[in-house]
This record gives C-alpha cells, sequence and structure tokens, in this order.
C-alpha cells in the first residue's frame, strides 16, 4: 500500500506522514528530501523557490519510485507538496488501487485564527534551516491555490478548519491499513 500525502505549506504533512510511520512502520520518502538532494548534488539547475517547476521534475520520478513499490509489494508513505492534482492520470487501475491519498489544507478562518501555532509548530518535525516562515496572506494564497486544483480534479481535502491534532488523529484513527 502506498499512502500519498500532499498539501499546501505548513498544513502537518510531514507530522501526518511521521504519526502514520510510527503506527504501520511503512517506509517513507520525503519529497523535500528527494528535491534537495538533486538540487544539491547538482543534478538539477531548480532552486528550492522555484515551485512549478520542482513539480513538473520531480512528479515523473516520485510516480516511478511509487510505481516500483507497488510492483515489490512494498509498503510506503510519500510526503511532499510537489504533487500534481492530475496525479492520477499517469497510473493505471493497478496501480491506483494500491495507493491512498490525502491533501491537507486550512482554511483562512483557521488561519487566521492559529497563524502564531501554525509558524510555532512549523519545525515540529524538522528543523528548518532557513527559519522557513510564510505571511499568512501567502499561506492563505497557498491553501486557496491547493483547494481549488485538488477540487477541480476531483480529490478529496482534509480541510483544517477547527482543532488541528482533533482532524488529524480522526483521519489516522479512520485510516486502517
Amino acid at each position: 500500500m502506498i499512502i500519498l500525502i500532499t498539501g499546501a505549506s505548513h498544513t502537518g504533512k510531514t507530522l501526518l506522514a511521521q504519526r502514520l510511520l510510527e503506527k504501520y512502520h511503512f517506509l517513507c520518502l520525503s519529497i523535500d528530501h528527494l528535491k534537495m538532494g538533486l538540487i544539491r548534488s547538482g543534478q538539477s539547475s531548480l532552486t528550492p523557490e522555484d515551485d512549478e517547476a520542482l513539480t513538473d521534475y520531480l512528479w515523473p520520478i516520485v510516480r516511478e519510485i511509487i510505481k516500483t513499490a507497488v510492483e515489490n509489494q512494498q509498503n510506503l508513505i510519500v510526503e511532499g507538496c510537489y504533487v500534481p492534482a492530475d496525479w492520477r492520470r499517469e497510473l493505471d487501475a493497478k496501480y491506483l488501487s494500491e495507493i491512498r491519498f490525502i491533501c491537507l489544507a486550512m482554511t483562512d478562518k483557521y488561519i487566521d485564527t492559529n497563524y502564531a501555532k501554525i509558524m510555532a509548530h512549523s519545525c515540529d518535525v524538522e528543523q528548518r534551516l532557513d527559519g522557513f516562515r510564510l505571511p499568512p496572506d501567502s499561506l492563505k494564497e497557498d491553501n486557496r491555490a491547493f483547494i481549488q486544483g485538488f477540487r477541480e480534479a476531483g480529490e478529496a481535502i482534509l480541510l483544517i478548519d477547527s482543532d488541528y491534532n482533533t482532524q488529524l488523529q480522526s483521519y489516522i484513527d479512520a485510516f486502517g491499513c
């Protein structure tokens, strides 16, 4: 089984992946680690700020990793923001039947009410070297883009609009493997 987690910045993709890893003991692939490995090794001239181009560059690689894991009957959690809204388009039913997908996004109201908490928890699982902080308006814009893009593609979104930990835990409890 593949668990594919995407979503806007600061929505807890890595935290969800970590909690699922602890519960199910699946291997985990961070698309951010893949991105930085390719950039730091000189295998790509892209920079961490090239989000759209990075999605186009990274997704074909990630897609083939997912296909390999399915073919090898390996469980894998894949998390990161570089998943296109039409990610299902290039995978046939054999692969899609093995993938559980989730997109995380926060409502504007949640961000307005909890912005300080969101930023305070931005390094709970990973220590961001640059102290990466998105201003509230940029964070809302990023979340709106994920909501719009993935809804238009017909994907379900875990929309964070109330107690974050309760919503995330409810998802984990309902997940079942």
